[in-house]
């Protein structure tokens, strides 16, 4: 197996940082939410086919740069779960995008990325496990000391502690978690932190 994970963390030019996930091998890659900085992502996948864009959830810093990133890369299907659709309108209006299903798997350089379906930061929040790299890309579900934030009207702080519980904290204890800003960190260290996350309310 030749499949790697590489990072590029993108900026906006106004103190957003966000992490750029691509998965592949030297021939073809998934990138997972291309952000900001579209040229920055192209030179990383340097000629390599894309075959696929993941986003990870709707918000304007994960999907804003997305559309411009496929032109330059032949344009390869730009995905997002249904639920996001109210956020990508905000940013892409009349633009099309592919839904993204729970339980779907894309298989990139012979390792298989399957899609949790994991809401409460934003209705269409997802997940993506491999299990063949060891890691999961939780966007901003879960980061290194708690879940995403929960700010807005359709967010849900009880709902993003389910899914983390249900469908993230049943990974194994050595999962690397690769978030969508800040640094990774593993589920057993995250696991513990639980009921603390709830007692504090964020």
């Amino acid at each position: 197996m030749n499949a790697k994970v590489e990072l590029l963390v993108t900026a906006s030019g106004h103190g957003f940082e966000n992490n750029v996930w691509v998965v592949g091998d030297d021939s073809e890659v998934i990138v997972i939410d291309p952000a900001h900085d579209e040229h920055a992502v192209a030179d990383l996948v340097a000629g390599r086919t894309v075959v696929e864009i993941l986003l990870t959830h709707g918000h304007w810093d994960h999907t804003g740069a997305a559309l411009r990133f496929a032109a330059l890369v032949g344009n390869p299907p730009v995905r997002l779960h249904e639920a996001d659709r109210f956020l990508w309108d905000d940013e892409h209006p009349g633009a099309p995008f592919n839904p993204l299903h729970d339980g779907e798997r894309f298989t990139v350089a012979g390792v298989e990325l399957g899609v949790r379906h994991t809401p409460g930061h934003t209705p269409g929040s997802v997940s993506l496990v491999a299990p063949a790299l060891g890691c999961v890309f939780t966007g901003d579900t879960l980061f290194e000391g708690g879940p995403g934030a929960t700010r807005w009207d359709y967010s849900d702080f009880a709902l993003v502690i389910e899914s983390i519980t249900g469908r993230l904290f049943s990974l194994p204890d050595d999962m690397v978690v690769h978030t969508g800003h800040g640094r990774s960190t593993l589920i057993g260290t995250e696991r513990p932190q639980r009921e603390e996350w709830i007692a504090r309310g964020w």
